[in-house]
């Protein structure tokens, strides 16, 4: 006898059986083009926080994330100098998780705090004008309970740019409302659990 989908959902959920969604999936430089970053001019670091950015600039649907990230990594080297993009994970429209600076290398900041420790998150979108969708909303709880539990990072951690600076307004006022709210801890929480 054959059991539907719904029949086996609702059992798993009654026995206290949750089915945990999967990790994201990650789209390496490789994949995306880049190049890797000079690991000599690295600064090191451990993950203690998982903080969160947005692009500050509009993203229109049909742009090329990859070739975004491309521009990106020269913008980054070329013009400010800095080892590679200054986020280790950018997330674009769809909710993709693309690969940005290795983790182990510390990332960077127009603003004064030092991010040494903190696993940097940017959603493509400047989210002063536009809401963030459910695909990014989604793609970022994932990410970041990936990040919790790998690093072993307390919820408590999860924060964004401006909880560190008074001189940005990054993550942009409607993405910061879900940091604000609790939404990321209360999420990454409940998936954590689910495990």
């Amino acid at each position: 006898m054959k059991t539907s989908l719904a029949a086996l959902l609702l059992t798993l959920a009654i026995s206290g059986c949750a089915l945990k969604p999967p990790a994201p999936a990650v789209v390496s430089v490789a994949e995306w083009g880049g190049t890797p970053a000079d690991a000599a001019k690295a600064r090191r670091h451990t993950i203690t926080h998982i903080t969160l950015h947005h692009q500050g600039e509009p993203f229109k649907a049909g742009t090329d994330p990859r070739q975004y990230l491309r521009n990106l990594q020269t913008w980054s080297r070329n013009t400010k100098g800095w080892l590679d993009i200054p986020y280790h994970y950018i997330i674009d429209l769809e909710g993709k998780v693309y690969e940005g600076r290795d983790i182990a290398y510390a990332g960077d900041t127009n603003t004064e705090y030092d991010p040494s420790g903190h696993a940097l998150i940017e959603v493509v979108g400047n989210f002063e004008e536009v809401e963030p969708n459910q695909a990014q909303l989604d793609a970022v709880v994932k990410l970041m309970a990936l990040l919790a539990k790998k690093y072993r990072v307390p919820v408590e951690h999860i924060a964004s740019h401006r909880d560190y600076s008074n001189n940005t307004v990054c993550p942009g006022a409607n993405l910061y409302r879900y940091v604000q709210n609790s939404y990321f801890k209360e999420q990454v929480a409940l998936q954590l659990k689910g495990e």
